[in-house]
């Protein structure tokens, strides 16, 4: 099929006008560690009312779970769930870090249709999670104002692996919105004022713009997956889940659990292999025996399931029991003083 040059300028001045008040302004995050990967989360917003399938098609997602686990929908939503105007939807996507920035790792991958320009792509197709150069410059475009039907644009969102104060941490894009302050975004995503500023190479708090995006740093449940693992490091955020180990196992990440990584078979799948521990333990379940909490843990795969016995102490330290008989010695004393005193 013969290819159909389109202009880029009509599109920046011709008939496409913003629905929504605000749209994401396109910026990339740092990111020192050359070569690393992980998963990254980002804020979407559609300017029209769309359903998931659609928003998994824009952003190459294979699989319905993974969207469904970014946003703590349940297993059972549907392809056809609709999604309003306006309404903002987390994308976990993987990211690949190099020459001191973080961008996703090759998708998603966007098909030129007709009437489209990058600058309709970008702000429009994409709400501004990225801006037309740097389409541009991700795709090797000569010309920012020829692009052909049918050619394949990769995507750069932002994203970022580093590791925030020394801690593993989810990178989340977080769409700024009017009236948004970095002191209520950094009480609501458990950070810091000062760790925003930074990590965004910002002056002050007061250069927050709404419809920025802005990488926030989630803190990550703890989990026993190994080094050297196929998944490792599975970083999940609070409230959201996954899938790993080739959809044979979920986790979820909730922090009223120790922020320790909940990991149970995923059950949706006849081929998936018996999950267990020594004893027979199956992987999720636990124990108890004294003081011990013993549970059988996730600790990666590598084309079998890796599983390890994770115990967790729940009585007090001998030393914290010896304080607190001290303390109920002391009160009693008192207690016994006064009643002597006011016998006398």
């Amino acid at each position: 099929m013969a290819a159909i040059k389109l202009l880029f300028f009509f599109f920046i001045f011709g008939s496409f006008s913003p629905i929504l008040e605000i749209s994401a302004q396109g910026s990339s995050f740092r990111c020192a560690s050359t070569g690393a990967t992980c998963f990254s989360l980002i804020d979407y917003t559609s300017r029209n009312a769309t359903t998931l399938l659609s928003i998994r098609t824009l952003f190459t997602i294979r699989n319905l779970r993974s969207i469904l686990g970014a946003n703590n929908l349940p297993l059972s939503t549907r392809n056809d769930y609709p999604i309003a105007a306006g309404e903002t939807v987390r994308i976990r996507f993987p990211c690949r870090c190099n020459n001191g920035t973080g961008v996703s790792d090759r998708i998603p991958i966007y098909t030129v249709v007709p009437e489209d320009g990058l600058y309709h792509i970008a702000a429009e197709v994409f709400s501004g999670l990225v801006t037309f150069p740097q389409i541009q410059a991700a795709n090797n475009i000569s010309n920012p104002n020829l692009i052909e039907v049918g050619q394949r644009l990769w995507i750069p969102l932002p994203c970022s692996c580093d590791e925030v104060q020394a801690q593993r941490v989810v990178h989340y894009g977080h769409l700024v919105q009017p009236g948004n302050t970095l002191a209520g975004i950094a009480q609501q995503f458990d950070t810091s004022e000062n760790t925003l500023l930074t990590l965004n190479n910002m002056t002050s708090p007061q250069s927050l713009m709404a419809g920025a995006i802005l990488d926030v740093p989630l803190r990550a449940c703890n989990s026993s997956v190994r080094p050297g693992s196929a998944d490792y490091p599975l970083l999940v955020s609070n409230g959201t889940y996954v899938f790993t180990a080739r959809n044979c196992v979920m986790c979820r990440c909730d922090a009223a659990v120790s922020w320790t990584l909940q990991c149970t078979p995923s059950r949706i799948s006849s081929s998936c292999p018996l999950s267990q521990c020594e004893g027979n333990l199956p992987l999720g379940n636990s124990t108890v025996s004294g003081c011990n909490t013993t549970t059988c843990a996730y600790a990666g795969y590598n084309g079998t399931i890796q599983t390890t016995l994770d115990v967790q102490s729940t009585c007090r330290s001998s030393s914290v029991r010896l304080l607190e008989g001290w303390r109920n010695n002391i009160h009693t004393l008192l207690l016994l003083s006064v009643s002597l005193f006011l016998w006398l």
